[in-house]
């Protein structure tokens, strides 16, 4: 008996392919958090969003706790993940409350 919860997810290849972000910008409201993947190059003075997910609250507290579980995995084979306190202040505004990543 095939198992009723199993979902089959497709992946094209353009997707498989990955987007590098080095910068996440996150907004929310009421009823739904917004993250911003953006791509900061040097000497470029403007950084183009590269992709936007919207989530429920509830989804983004799941993806919150996924990452946070793959974090403490990656430490545990490779070692604390050292996080610089030197990233630069952006005048970034998007409106709404903000959060950087």
């Amino acid at each position: 008996m095939e198992n009723q919860n199993q979902i089959n997810i497709e992946l094209s290849e353009e997707i498989a392919e990955g987007t590098y972000s080095n910068l996440a910008i996150i907004t929310h409201s009421n009823s739904e958090f917004v993250v911003d993947f953006i791509r900061l190059m040097p000497g470029v003075p403007k950084a183009k969003v590269k992709a936007r997910i919207v989530l429920t609250p509830e989804h983004a507290k799941r993806l919150l706790l996924a990452l946070s579980d793959n974090i403490n995995k990656y430490e545990d084979m490779n070692g604390e993940i050292t996080v610089l306190d030197n990233m630069p202040a952006m005048p970034l505004n998007f409106g709404g409350t903000t959060g950087q990543a």
